[in-house]
C-alpha cells in the first residue's frame, strides 16, 4: 500500500476514534457526577472504556476491537441485571452501543485493525445483544394478562339508575357517574366495521388569547332528538344526533371580568351541560334505564280524555312545513290523573315555559337555563335565565373562579362547585358547593367546608371562607337514599400547608356525603391526609350497587390521582375494600408537619416506587443525566414531602387518575380505566427569592403562593431531550373485576406518534399519558380517546384487546359517550379539540360514529 492509500484509509480510524473519545469523556465526567451522588458506577468505568477504545482505534490497534466488545458484552450483562427482558429498559442502555459495535466491523473500520480475533469478540457481544433484544420482544414486564366474566351471576338486577339507555342524559350517563351504557348494537365481533357518519366543526378554537391551558373536554349529552354540547368559551349548541347539523346555538358573550383578554386564565374549558325534564320525575324508567319523557306512568289509560301518553301533541304552523313547530307534550301533565284521590304533580309555571332545560356554567361564573328544545333562555330561571355565580364569594382574580364541570341536577335541585386557582395566594374563594331550585334559580343551601355546620344561605354582602377546600369535578346524587357525594379539593396552596384550618384538615381530599334536601353532613372520609402533593380527589364517584359475600352493598367507588380506588358504603361511608394506614416520609419544612400515615385501598393501580434503575433516556447520555437528576432530588417514596432542594412527587401531579375518572359496567361488576403514571418535581423556594408579580398562568413552572412563606416550582421529571425520564409505560388501560377487587388484566396503551418532532404514520407502543374520560357499554366495548396519539380506541372489557382504532384531527382529550338515533342505530360520539397544556393538536372538531347501515 503507498503513503497515499495508508492515510486514506487512517482518517476513518482517527474520526471515529475521536468521536469514541469523546463519548468516553462524556461518560466518564457524567458518571463521576453520578457516583458522587450515590449513583451507578457503570457510567464511569464505561466512559474510561469507551475512551481507551477510541485511542486504541486512532492509533490502528486490533486491541480496540477486543476492549470494545468486553465493554458492549458486560453492558449487556449488567442491563439484564438491572432490569432484566424488558425491551424499553434495554434500549438506552444497548442500543447505541451496539449500533457503533455494527460500524466497527463495517470493511472501512475493521480491515485496517488486522484483528480477526477481535472482530469475532465483537460480533459475539453483538449476537448477544440481538438475541437478547429478541427474547425481550416475548414478554412485558408490566402486562397484567386474564378475562373478566361477561356477566355476574351473583350481582342483583341492575339499579336503572346506574345505567344509560337510548339517551345519555348525564355528564356520566346518569347521576350515578357510571360512564355505562345498555346499548349492546355494538360489540368487539362487529366493532371493526365502526365508521365515522358525521363531523362538525364548532368555530371555537384557540386564538392568540387564549389561556395555555385552555381545552375542549366536552362530554355531549343527548335527549329524545337532540345532541347537546358546550364549548371552550361556554357556547352551547344542539345538535342533530343522526347527522351532526346545527339545531340551535347559543353564545352567552363570556366576559374577560375586566382583564384585557383570557390569556393569564388558568383554565378555559366545559366539560358539559345538564340536563332537566319535569316528565322524568313522574315518568318510570324502563328496562334500558331510559325514562319516558312525554307523560307521567300508568295515567293514560286510565282516562281517556287524557293526550295519548305515547303521543306528542303538536301543531304546524305552516302545513307541511318544518319552518315552526310547537310541541306540547308536557301539557299532558296538566290533564292526566289516575283518578280522583291519585293525582300525578303538575308542572311548574317556570316548567310550562321551559319544560326541558339545559343548564350551562360558563367561564365568567354565571350558571345559565336554557330551552333545550329552543337555546333561549329559561326567563324565569334566576335573572333571565340566569345566576351570578360570584355572588357571597368575594374578590378574586379573572377565570380565578368558575365551574369547569357540569351541575348536577335533581327534581328538585341544581348543585355544583367550582374550580379555584391552584397556587396564586393564600385568599382565594371559598369552594362552596351551591343548590339553586332547579325552577326558579334561587338559592336552598350552601354547604361550605369553611363553615360546615351553617347550610342557610347567606345574606347579600356576607361572604363565604375564604380559601376553603372546592370541589371542581362532577358530583354524584343518589335521589333515592338523598344523598350527594362531593370529590373534594384542598385549600390552596397545596404544597404547604400550616395554616390550614382544623375543617380544612378535616375535608380536603376526600369524599364528603351530604344531605340532598338541607346540605348537612352525613359522612366525611378522607384519601389524603394533610395533602402537600396536589392529591385533590379528580373525577366523578361513581355509584354502584355491588355484590359482596355479605350481599349486595350500595357502593360508591372514588378514583382518585395516587392510584387507589376507595369503594365505600355509600350510605355509611364505611370500607367495602379494606384501606390502610401505611407509613409515610416524614420531615416538611420549616413551619410545616407531615401525617404519620397515609390511607392505601386494597384495590389500587398504584406503581411501584421510583429507583435509579428506572430512569430512563433516547441514549445513555440522557439517561445518566437523569439518573444525577433523579438521585440529587429527595425521594422516599410516595408522599414523600415537598423540599427546598426539590422533591419527586410519584405519582405526580397529573395523577394516575384525573377527571376522566373510571368507567364501571353494573352488570359485569367489572371496571374499565385509564392510568397514568408520571413523575412531577416539587421544590419550594423561599418568599424572598420571589420577585413580586412573579409566578406562571398555568399550572406548571413557578406557582407564587402569595401570602405563603414559600412558592412552589412544579414540573414533570424530565430528561434534557424534553422525554419522561422515568421509564414507560406512561399509561395503560385496565380491567378490574370489582367483586374481587382484582386488577383482571393490564397493557400499554398508545403510541409515539403525534409526539415526535415529525409526523410519521407509525408510532411505537410505548403506553403514553391519557386525559379524558373512559366509556363502557353492555356489549362489552369500552371507548378511550385521551391518549397523546390522536385516536379513538374501542377495547373487549373482558380481556383489554384493542378492537378498534380510529384517528382523530385533534387530541381526544375529552369522555366519548353513546346513544340510540331515531334511525336505530347506536353511535358514539367524542370531542376533538385538543388540550393546552397536554400539547395535543388544538381543534373544535365532534364526530359520531356508527356501524353501517
Amino acid at each position: 500500500m503507498d503513503e497515499h492509500s495508508r492515510t486514506h484509509s487512517r482518517w476513518p480510524l482517527l474520526l471515529l476514534g475521536l468521536l469514541l473519545v469523546a463519548a468516553g469523556l462524556a461518560l466518564a465526567i457524567g458518571g463521576g457526577k453520578l457516583l458522587s451522588v450515590g449513583g451507578s458506577a457503570y457510567y464511569l468505568i464505561t466512559g474510561i472504556g469507551v475512551i481507551a477504545s477510541g485511542v486504541l482505534l486512532a492509533m490502528r490497534r486490533g486491541a480496540a476491537l477486543w476492549l470494545y466488545a468486553l465493554i458492549l458484552f458486560a453492558t449487556l450483562v449488567w442491563a439484564l441485571w438491572e432490569v432484566g427482558l424488558d425491551w424499553w429498559q434495554l434500549v438506552p442502555r444497548v442500543a447505541i452501543l451496539c449500533l457503533i459495535g455494527i460500524i466497527l466491523l463495517l470493511p472501512w473500520w475493521r480491515k485496517p485493525l488486522h484483528s480477526r480475533g477481535g472482530s469475532l469478540a465483537l460480533v459475539g457481544s453483538i449476537v448477544a445483544a440481538i438475541l437478547v433484544a429478541i427474547a425481550s420482544q416475548l414478554s412485558d414486564p408490566g402486562r397484567t394478562e386474564g378475562t373478566i366474566s361477561n356477566a355476574s351471576e351473583e350481582a342483583n338486577a341492575v339499579n336503572p339508575a346506574q345505567v344509560a339507555g337510548d339517551d345519555w342524559p348525564a355528564y356520566g350517563g346518569t347521576n350515578a357517574g357510571t360512564h355505562y351504557s345498555s346499548l349492546e348494537q355494538i360489540t368487539p365481533d362487529n366493532i371493526g366495521e365502526l365508521e365515522e357518519v358525521w363531523r362538525i366543526q364548532t368555530g371555537d378554537v384557540a386564538g392568540p388569547s387564549a389561556p395555555s391551558e385552555i381545552t375542549n373536554q366536552n362530554t355531549p349529552l343527548k335527549v329524545n332528538d337532540s345532541l347537546y354540547i358546550c364549548t371552550s368559551h361556554s357556547r352551547a349548541m344542539a345538535l342533530s344526533p343522526e347527522t351532526g347539523e346545527t339545531l340551535w346555538e347559543f353564545d352567552p358573550e363570556v366576559s374577560t371580568l375586566g382583564a384585557e383578554d383570557f390569556s393569564l386564565w388558568a383554565h378555559m374549558t366545559c366539560r358539559g351541560l345538564a340536563y332537566y325534564d319535569a316528565a322524568n320525575y313522574s315518568a318510570a324508567p324502563d328496562a334500558n334505564g331510559s325514562a319516558d319523557n312525554s307523560a307521567p306512568t300508568d295515567t293514560a289509560a286510565s282516562n281517556n280524555d287524557a293526550p295519548n301518553s305515547d303521543t306528542a301533541l303538536s301543531f304546524d304552523i305552516f302545513d307541511n312545513s318544518d319552518i315552526f313547530s310547537l310541541d306540547l307534550s308536557f301539557l299532558s301533565l296538566l290533564f292526566s290523573v289516575e283518578d280522583e284521590s291519585d293525582t300525578q304533580p303538575m308542572l311548574s309555571e317556570t316548567d310550562v315555559m321551559c319544560p326541558r332545560r339545559l343548564y350551562l356554567p360558563t367561564a365568567d361564573a354565571r350558571l345559565i337555563a336554557l330551552n333545550a328544545d329552543t337555546g333561549e333562555r329559561c326567563a324565569n330561571f334566576g335573572d333571565n335565565g340566569e345566576v351570578d355565580l360570584t355572588n357571597n364569594i368575594g374578590d378574586f382574580d379573572p377565570g380565578g373562579y368558575y365551574s369547569t364541570s357540569p351541575a348536577t341536577v335533581t327534581e328538585n335541585l341544581v348543585i355544583l362547585g367550582g374550580h379555584v386557582t391552584d397556587n396564586s395566594s393564600t385568599d382565594e374563594p371559598s369552594g362552596v358547593i351551591r343548590a339553586f331550585d332547579v325552577h326558579t334559580g334561587e338559592l336552598v343551601w350552601n354547604w361550605d367546608s369553611g363553615n360546615p355546620d351553617d347550610t342557610e344561605p347567606l345574606a347579600d354582602g356576607e361572604t363565604y371562607t375564604r380559601n376553603s377546600p372546592n370541589v371542581w369535578a362532577p358530583i354524584s346524587v343518589d335521589e333515592e337514599l338523598g344523598m350527594v357525594y362531593l370529590p373534594m379539593g384542598n385549600a390552596t396552596p397545596d404544597q404547604y400547608g400550616a395554616d390550614r384550618t382544623e375543617n380544612d384538615e378535616t375535608y380536603s381530599a376526600g369524599l364528603v356525603a351530604l344531605n340532598l334536601e338541607d346540605g348537612q353532613v352525613e359522612w366525611v372520609y378522607q384519601f389524603v391526609h394533610h395533602d402537600l402533593w396536589d392529591m385533590d380527589t379528580p373525577a366523578q364517584p361513581v355509584l354502584i350497587d355491588l355484590a359482596t359475600d355479605e350481599g349486595t352493598q350500595p357502593a360508591v367507588i372514588q378514583p382518585t390521582k395516587q392510584g387507589s380506588l376507595y369503594v365505600l358504603n355509600r350510605e355509611t361511608g364505611e370500607p367495602i375494600v379494606p384501606i390502610e394506614e401505611i407509613p409515610a416520609p416524614q420531615g416538611a419544612v420549616e413551619g410545616d408537619w407531615t401525617a404519620e400515615t397515609q390511607p392505601r385501598s386494597a384495590l389500587n393501580l398504584l406503581p411501584p416506587p421510583l429507583t435509579e434503575r428506572d430512569m430512563w433516556g433516547a441514549s445513555p447520555f440522557d439517561q445518566m443525566m437523569c439518573r444525577i437528576q433523579f438521585n440529587s432530588l429527595r425521594y422516599e417514596g410516595q408522599y414523600t414531602p415537598p423540599s427546598l432542594e426539590g422533591s419527586i412527587v410519584y405519582p405526580g401531579n397529573v395523577g394516575v387518575m384525573n377527571w376522566g375518572g373510571v368507567a364501571v359496567d353494573p352488570e359485569r361488576q367489572a371496571l374499565f380505566t385509564g392510568a397514568k403514571y408520571l413523575a412531577f418535581v416539587s421544590t419550594l423556594i423561599p418568599r424572598e427569592e420571589v420577585e413580586e408579580g412573579q409566578g406562571s398562568a398555568s399550572e406548571q413552572g413557578l406557582q407564587p403562593n402569595a401570602g405563603a412563606p414559600y412558592a412552589v416550582e412544579l414540573g414533570p421529571l424530565l430528561s434534557v431531550l424534553g422525554l419522561p425520564c422515568q421509564a414507560p409505560s406512561w399509561g395503560d388501560v385496565a380491567g378490574i373485576d370489582l367483586q374481587s377487587a382484582e386488577v383482571v388484566w393490564k397493557h400499554r396503551n398508545g403510541t409515539t406518534r403525534d409526539s415526535m418532532p415529525f409526523d410519521l404514520p407509525i408510532g411505537l407502543n410505548v403506553g403514553v399519558p391519557a386525559l379524558g374520560g373512559p366509556l363502557t357499554t353492555a356489549g362489552g366495548v369500552s371507548f378511550l380517546s385521551g391518549t397523546l396519539d390522536q385516536y379513538l380506541r374501542g377495547y373487549d372489557i373482558t380481556t383489554g384487546e384493542e378492537v378498534y382504532k380510529a384517528r382523530l384531527p385533534a387530541g381526544g382529550q375529552a369522555t366519548p359517550m353513546t346513544y340510540t338515533g331515531e334511525d336505530g342505530r347506536q353511535y358514539v360520539v367524542v370531542t376533538a379539540g385538543g388540550h393546552g397544556t397536554f400539547g395535543t393538536k388544538m381543534g373544535d372538531y365532534v364526530i359520531g360514529y356508527a356501524l353501517p347501515e
